[in-house]
């Protein structure tokens, strides 16, 4: 439940359009609303400024789709992350208004516009091509709380020359996220150039010694640029909503 929707239940109530048992019944699950096979936290929105967001990997199609039925009442904004194309159809076809992104394994919901609460531009950064579908959940992540959000993709430390023709935007965006797997360099180099927080996230993408991105994180974990924060090995959703949370201070 968020702050518009508790709203509405008390003005009703004000002026009388509801009754106090009518709204009372509608905060009955205001905390937890337990399903059995998931508890609910619908105080979340009221609590953090966003609601809970559903990983979908290892629950079921039924399970997802039980979970969106009790939060939609609720929620303008719901996000499914980490959910496969079989399963995101099978919860389109239950949900119309919702759009999937194969790319970032990714279901949005969105009820009406997504007001703009972000004080400044969040820009993506990936360093290769591959390491797309992390900053893509990175980015829906961050628009759907809120944030101007910008990307610029494939311009590793490999070819650093093409990092530079973007210097400009990367100089005004508030927060940065840099997505990098292989070695892991490219957040370092990012935050040598500019004076605002850079969340790095390396990705499980390389060859044998990269061992599934931890090559990459031990190298952002020992970044020399004092102004790099890392979050989990592909957690480009984490990335997007940290990025969100800096950004609306």
């Amino acid at each position: 439940m968020n702050s518009d929707s508790l709203k509405l239940i008390l003005a009703s109530v004000a002026t009388g359009k509801s009754s106090v048992d009518e709204a009372l019944a509608s905060l009955k699950h205001l905390s937890v609303e337990d399903i059995g096979y998931a508890h609910i936290d619908h105080h979340r929105s009221l609590r953090k400024g966003f609601p809970e967001v559903i990983f979908g990997e290892n629950k079921t199609t039924d399970q997802i789709i039980g979970i969106m039925e009790r939060m939609v009442q609720w929620e303008k904004i719901i996000l499914v992350t980490r959910i496969d194309e079989n399963k995101a159809e099978l919860v389109i076809s239950k949900f119309p208004n919702a759009e999937y992104h194969n790319d970032a394994k990714m279901i949005c919901l969105c009820q009406g516009s997504i007001p703009v609460t972000g004080k400044g531009n969040i820009l993506i950064i990936s360093a290769g091509t591959s390491d797309i579908p992390i900053a893509k959940e990175a980015y829906l992540t961050a628009k759907a709380m809120g944030n101007p959000v910008e990307t610029i993709y494939d311009v590793g430390v490999a070819g650093i020359h093409r990092l530079f023709r973007h210097k400009e935007k990367i100089e005004e965006a508030a927060v940065l996220i840099v997505v990098a797997g292989m070695e892991g360099a490219l957040p370092s180099v990012v935050a040598g150039l500019v004076d605002r927080p850079v969340i790095a996230v390396p990705t499980s993408v390389g060859y044998g010694t990269s061992f599934g991105g931890l090559t990459a994180l031990f190298s952002m974990l020992n970044s020399c640029s004092s102004n790099v924060a890392v979050v989990n090995i592909d957690n480009g959703f984490g990335a997007g909503y940290m990025a969100s949370a800096i950004n609306r201070l």
